[in-house]
Order: structure tokens, then C-alpha cells, then sequence
């Protein structure tokens, strides 16, 4: 249990950090940043230079580090609208991606309906240039991946003050120890399952009361279950992650999943009473921000890039 446990909080160190969530209102007026007294200081924070890009880099598609410590090349954005789909929270700017995430999400879009889900709503992808985000995620960097909300599109085109003020929907029950079963339908299962059976994605994360839900209700194949893991927070979306392209060298890969279902100990382990709550972050404490220089070296191709 404590390999279990260190397993646990690395991941959470590397990979993910508290998202910023789909309850953050945006604006529907947002104002650009002011630039930056001194552009070319070297303790500038990532964040504050690629948060600053709103355009891609006019480069060959690339994602170049690891998820959580990286960028990208080549960025492509999701349409805000499409069949079966509407990009949320647009003033965030964060529909950009990998072709490979794009085509992906264009495929699930295709999905829904069959799964029983009448389309997506998007949430953030990542910038247009990857990089550290000024808000919320520690991953979602490289361009690979992509929070969708637990809220089936309506049957019409949301106006601009609703996707920047809309809440999503909580399937967790108050307690935290199971879905609520008044919001979770089998068209909950049916997306996620679409999604998990991808061969491009590699996993996907999701609040500890889902996992147990889709472990209960799952039937026939339950292959796909491998790929889901339960991760704090993930109460009002969840985070799809895919592997690394193939034109990307550079892409530095997650450890796999391991091939079990993931619904035994490993998901009894997230619903002890000082598991169940999300860890509060240290207050106290100055946060460090990582600069350019803890990124790879083709990162500040890809920020001076046109």
C-alpha cells in the first residue's frame, strides 16, 4: 500500500494539479494581458510567455516534452462548433491541440449519439502554443489532453454568456462515495466508454465515485474499464489523455496503465476517509513556477516562433 500510495501522489505531483474547473466562470468581454516589463528575464514564469500566445506556431505539428512539463508545435484548434459538439469557456482560448487530438475528438463527437449522448461539451484542451497555463491545469501542455464536461450538449447552439457562465453538471453524490443516481444515467457509461476505446487514448481520469460507477455498471467488454482512473477532483468532467504521435520524437510517454480492470483494492484504496478528499494545497508555502528554462530546449522555438 505505501508503493500504492507513493505511486499515487507522483502522479499527481507530474501529471495533473488542481484543474481548472469547468465552475471557473470566463468572461464574455475578456481583456488581453498587458505585456510583460521585461519579456526576456529569464525568472519570467512559462505561464506568463505562452499564456501570451494566442495564435499557434507556425511550425510543423509537434508535441514536444512531457504532458505536464512541455509545449507545442503546430497547434490546431477545434472548431467552436460542430455536429456534435460546442467548445465551452472561449475566452480561456484552450481548443487547441495536437491533429491528433482534434481528429480524435471529432471521432467521439461522431460517437455520441450512438453512445447515447446527444454531443460534447469541450473544455480546455490546451494553448495555442502548449506550455504552462496562467490558471488551473499542471498537464494539458503538449497539446494531448482534453476535459469534457459530464453535461450532454443541449439541442441547440449555446449562446456566448452561456458557455462562459454555464455550470456542469456534478454527478457525485455529497457524500463522495458514489454517483448521485439522480444524474447518472447509462449514457454517462456509454461516452466514456466510446472514448476509452480509442486506440489513441491512453487513459482517462475521473473522480474515484465514477470509476466505481463504471465498474458496476459496465457490461459485455469490459476491456476498456483499464484505462480509466480515478483521480481527485473529476466530479464535473472527464480528462481524456492520448499517447504520443508519431511525428512527434521529441513527446516524452506516460508509464502505460496496467492491463486489470482497476476495480478492486486499487479503487477501495481511493475511499479510505483521508483519501476521499482532495489534499488542500499548502498556503502557506510560496509556489514555485516554472520557467523556460525547465522546459525542453524546442520550446523557445516554438514561443519566438511567428
Amino acid at each position: 500500500m505505501k508503493v500504492f500510495l507513493f505511486t499515487v501522489v507522483l502522479a499527481g505531483a507530474l501529471l495533473h494539479g488542481a484543474p481548472a474547473s469547468a465552475q471557473d466562470k470566463g468572461s464574455v468581454d475578456p481583456k488581453p494581458l498587458p505585456p510583460l516589463a521585461n519579456p526576456d528575464d529569464p525568472k519570467n514564469p512559462a505561464k506568463d510567455l505562452f499564456g501570451r500566445k494566442l495564435t499557434p506556431a507556425n511550425m510543423q505539428a509537434r508535441a514536444i516534452g512531457f504532458y505536464s512539463r512541455g509545449c507545442l508545435a503546430g497547434g490546431m484548434a477545434l472548431p467552436v462548433n460542430g455536429k456534435n459538439w460546442q467548445v465551452m469557456r472561449l475566452s480561456r482560448n484552450r481548443n487547441w491541440g495536437h491533429p491528433d487530438l482534434i481528429a480524435f475528438l471529432e471521432r467521439l463527437a461522431d460517437k455520441a449519439p450512438k453512445a447515447g449522448w446527444n454531443g460534447l461539451l469541450v473544455g480546455d484542451l490546451a494553448q495555442a502554443r502548449g506550455g504552462p497555463m496562467m490558471t488551473g491545469h499542471a498537464s494539458h501542455q503538449v497539446g494531448l489532453d482534453a476535459d469534457i464536461w459530464l453535461t450532454p450538449m443541449p439541442n441547440r447552439e449555446l449562446t456566448r454568456r452561456e458557455r462562459e457562465e454555464m455550470m456542469a453538471t456534478n454527478v457525485v453524490r455529497a457524500d463522495k462515495l458514489d454517483v448521485d443516481p439522480n444524474i447518472w444515467t447509462p449514457a454517462h457509461v456509454g461516452i466514456i466508454k466510446a472514448a476509452a476505446e480509442d486506440p489513441l487514448v491512453e487513459r482517462i481520469l475521473v473522480n474515484a465515485a465514477i470509476k466505481k460507477a463504471l465498474c458496476r455498471d459496465a457490461r459485455g467488454d469490459r476491456s476498456w474499464l483499464h484505462k480509466v482512473r480515478p483521480w481527485y477532483w473529476h466530479n464535473y468532467h472527464f480528462h481524456i489523455r492520448i499517447g504520443c504521435p508519431k511525428d512527434s520524437p521529441s513527446c516524452k510517454p506516460q508509464p502505460p496503465t496496467t492491463e486489470s480492470e482497476g476495480c478492486g483494492a486499487e479503487l477501495a484504496y481511493w475511499f479510505q476517509p483521508k483519501i476521499i478528499a482532495p489534499p488542500e494545497p499548502a498556503s502557506d508555502r510560496p509556489r514555485k513556477h516554472m520557467t523556460l528554462s525547465a522546459l525542453p530546449a524546442e520550446c523557445r522555438q516554438v514561443l519566438v516562433a511567428e
